[in-house]
């Protein structure tokens, strides 16, 4: 998939004086750190080793870079209006864009473009929905050569939902006023893809969450833009409500659309919703359940793609694996390089691994599958095995393990489970007391939630999305953080 996750938000750029922060605590420091790796680091992508860099000697650097970005006074120095712009909720892609389009400049090679509405806010009737939906793409095609229709059944080029918290992709949602949506550049599979977070209070007012402008920012995302630097530009990454009454695309946002489509001679069709506006209203209607996922199998994952999502990562006698839907990657440290295999092939019984860990002292590792797991020997399966997740003392809530890790220079083994992880005694058979703990507040750096985790020469390495930070467990500290692709010897 040539797509990008990016999301809307909200955040509330301060003005005026910044009062300096004489001495900016640990955690002030750390938080910075994080924010500006996260958001305002380059990706090389002509290296095998490709990373998202904010070491801490370029901070800042880095730090000027953000405060020029979002108007601030530029000091490269941590002051009251910068943590206060840093502390806000805010977009999910990283803001130094060297252009308003996407890497590669994606964009539908079609002039009709078909859309659906799986599942419905229940803030709004599901006909303002639909007529909010359809005014925020007639923004667009009233400028370019492209047209948008709704289908009620099947797949569509982009696929809209509300849900909230974790809802099948590799960024969940984090609940009332935080990330209020995100969208997929265009391309197969997930791309045009836009996902509305349903703890939001979505409106057609200036309260709340305006779904006009923010389901049309999250088009444009969709259509192909990245974020814009100019702060009438509705692709700015910070949401700001204007009035939606015969709104139209300002010029910023229309330049840059109209730079990969084109521009519309003609005057636009009616979509196949009316084009008045609706009246806000608040009545709950039950959410059509989505489509059943396809159950044919799966081709084979691409290991180099920039948006690799790893299910799970562990070391096994000096040799990395990372596991992908029903494969697996072998990285040996020799001159083989990397291998691909099918998980059933290597050990028979075990269709997909969601966590894995390696337990040296039995030479043991463990994989996990659902409400189960398995211990593993090369590849051999050891007898006794499946075993289930409650043996190690998990909730009985728990059915899944998202990732999990052996750190021997503690001799504890972590079990992440959503934004929580467990500590598990492996000598004892028992989990410790004060667990579970939460993973933003404990390990800071890292994220909100742990897709794979694995250890390699001293480090910790934890996925979350196609991202991955370096970690050092022992300090409490992000190295630096790269991307999952990095491991795959791409070209």
């Amino acid at each position: 998939m040539e797509g990008a996750l990016v999301v809307m938000i909200v955040v509330f750029v301060a003005h005026g004086g910044a009062v300096p922060l004489t001495s900016p605590s640990q955690e002030e420091l750390s938080k910075a750190q994080a924010y500006l790796s996260h958001f305002f680091s380059e990706v090389g992508v002509s290296a095998p080793d490709s990373v998202w860099r904010s070491s801490l000697d370029d901070f800042d650097d880095t730090l000027r870079k953000m405060q020029q970005f979002f108007g601030l006074e530029v000091t490269g120095q941590l002051d009251s209006n910068t943590m206060e712009v840093m502390a806000r909720p805010r977009c999910g892609i990283t803001d130094v864009a060297s252009y308003s389009h996407f890497d590669g400049r994606p964009k539908w090679d079609k002039t009709v473009v078909t859309y659906r509405i799986t599942q419905y806010t229940p803030d709004m009737t599901q006909s303002d929905v639909d007529a909010t939906l359809a005014k925020a793409l007639k923004v667009y095609s009233d400028v370019i050569p492209l047209d948008f229709k709704q289908i009620n059944s099947g797949t569509a080029d982009m696929m809209i939902k509300f849900n909230g918290q974790d809802h099948g992709d590799f960024a969940p949602f984090d609940g009332q006023g935080g990330v209020l949506a995100h969208a997929f550049s265009p391309g197969a599979g997930r791309g045009g893809d836009a996902h509305f977070d349903e703890d939001e209070d979505w409106t057609l007012t200036s309260s709340g969450s305006n779904l006009l402008l923010v389901a049309a920012h999250e088009f444009g995302h969709a259509l192909g833009l990245s974020h814009s630097k100019d702060k009438a530009a509705l692709m700015f990454p910070n949401y700001q409500y204007v009035d939606t009454e015969s709104y139209k695309l300002p010029d910023d946002d229309r330049q840059g659309v109209q730079a990969i489509y084109g521009v519309r001679e003609t005057s636009v069709p009616p979509t196949t919703k009316p084009d008045t506006d609706p009246q806000p209203t608040k009545a709950p209607v039950p959410k059509p359940q989505p489509d059943p996922e396809p159950t044919a199998e799966p081709d084979e994952p691409d290991g180099c793609s920039r948006y690799l999502i790893f299910d799970a990562a562990t070391s096994n006698n000096g040799i990395l694996y990372f596991f992908k839907d029903r494969h697996f990657w072998k990285k040996s440290s020799s001159w083989d390089g990397i291998s691909t295999k099918k998980i059933e092939s290597v050990w028979p019984g075990i269709k997909k691994v969601d966590a894995a860990y390696e337990y040296k002292t039995d030479n043991t590792v463990i994989l996990f599958e659902g409400d189960h797991y398995w211990g593993i020997r090369g590849n051999t399966i050891l007898p006794g095995y499946p075993k289930p997740l409650s043996d190690f003392g998990l909730p009985g809530s728990v059915t899944k393990v998202d990732a999990a890790v052996h750190v021997s220079f503690i001799s504890r083994t972590l079990l992440f489970v959503r934004g929580k992880y467990w500590s598990y005694n492996e000598r004892m058979g028992r989990m410790d007391d004060g667990f579970p703990k939460t993973i933003s507040t404990e390990l800071s750096g890292v994220g909100y939630s742990v897709d794979a985790v694995f250890q390699n020469g001293g480090y910790l390495y934890f996925s979350s999305g196609f991202r991955q930070t370096e970690y050092d467990y022992n300090r409490r500290r992000v190295i630096r953080t790269l991307l999952n692709n990095g491991w795959m010897d791409c070209n």
